[in-house]
């Protein structure tokens, strides 16, 4: 016969007593707030975002302004604003967020 597994005060067993996250949760990774450089501000604001947020935003400022190559979707044509961050006149959507994290800095304090 198989043991059962032991309770704790509240009645759960250890494992998941364990895997409780605390109150809040942490934010790290994509999640944690970033401060935009002056360049990429002028298309995300200047306020601190999670990273997932500043490459939505930047979504929505190339398709606002049809950026994408007409033949090869997959290739951002940039324009004024965009070659500043990217350095170059196009840019492949996989390579967008490499030039995105030279432009995004950690919050001090």
């Amino acid at each position: 016969m198989a043991k059962s597994p032991e309770k704790t005060a509240k009645g759960d067993t250890k494992a998941t007593a364990k895997k409780a996250k605390p109150a809040g949760g942490a934010r790290g990774g994509i999640t944690a707030p970033v401060t935009p450089s002056a360049d990429l501000a002028e298309i995300v604001g200047k306020k601190d975002l999670p990273r997932s947020e500043v490459v939505s935003k930047v979504w929505e400022y190339i398709k606002k302004h049809d950026l994408q190559d007409a033949k090869d979707r997959r290739q951002i044509n940039a324009d004024a604003k965009l070659e500043k961050i990217f350095g170059k006149k196009s840019v492949s959507m996989f390579e967008m967020n490499k030039h995105l994290s030279a432009h995004l800095t950690a919050p001090k304090g």
